[in-house]
């Protein structure tokens, strides 16, 4: 498991991949990254404290991310956090939360004292697609009301039910709603919701134009971060 590197491109930054405890929703039902969590908080800290000590101070960013929400890592794994922004200066962290923390957020930038970018698992702007058929839990109506808390969107594209219509009509705000957002090519996993592979191909074909434009960042394979396995 890579746990730690630098991204040069777009926005650049380290990045690390925390253990944390179990997903505070965990209801999602394409998401099986949920196998790295674990309810030993010892260990937990432990790895943590190993992975953050790669840290270098290259940039002025840092991102966090885990197997859920930066709310689900334990106290004293948000205190090496913190820590690590302040041995390196760090003046922006990029963290992502669940849409049930959408009213604890200030609370966070608060507790870590640095400006942080929250990224959220959007997946599609398509409310029925989202809701139930990826059981998100981010029952937000409007792009305007997801605005109100979040500053990134992540959105998913070539799930099976998926259609390119609603695929062109995600792209469409995340290019020109947003000052930064990640696309995530779906990967097929353990769960029961499968890719697309035509309607990947399609994406490709139609979008590898994405890769140039600054502001999105486009994962065609969800360890192009160089974390994760």
């Amino acid at each position: 498991m890579e746990r730690y590197n630098i991204i040069t491109e777009k926005f650049p930054r380290e990045i690390v991949l925390l253990k944390s405890k179990p997903c505070s929703y965990g209801k999602c039902a394409f998401c099986d990254y949920i196998d790295d969590n674990s309810t030993n908080v010892a260990k937990i800290n432990q790895v943590n404290q190993e992975v953050l000590a790669n840290v270098k101070g290259i940039y002025n960013t840092l991102e966090v991310i885990n197997s859920g929400n930066i709310f689900d890592l334990p106290k004293d794994s948000l205190a090496l956090v913190k820590e690590t922004v302040e041995i390196h200066q760090f003046d922006k962290l990029f963290a992502e939360a669940h849409w049930i923390f959408r009213n604890h957020l200030t609370k966070m930038r608060n507790r870590l004292d640095v400006d942080i970018m929250f990224k959220t698992g959007v997946e599609t702007f398509d409310y029925d697609f989202r809701e139930k058929v990826l059981k998100k839990g981010a029952p937000f109506q409007s792009v305007d009301e997801l605005k109100q808390y979040f500053d990134s969107p992540c959105i998913m594209v070539g799930v099976k039910g998926q259609t390119k219509d609603m695929i062109k009509r995600d792209i469409d705000i995340v290019l020109n709603q947003f000052n930064h957002a990640t696309v995530n090519v779906y990967c097929e996993n353990t769960t029961a919701i499968k890719p697309d592979p035509q309607l990947k191909e399609w994406f490709y074909n139609e979008y590898k134009w994405l890769d140039d434009i600054k502001h999105l960042e486009i994962l065609w394979n969800n360890t192009d971060f160089g974390v994760g396995d």
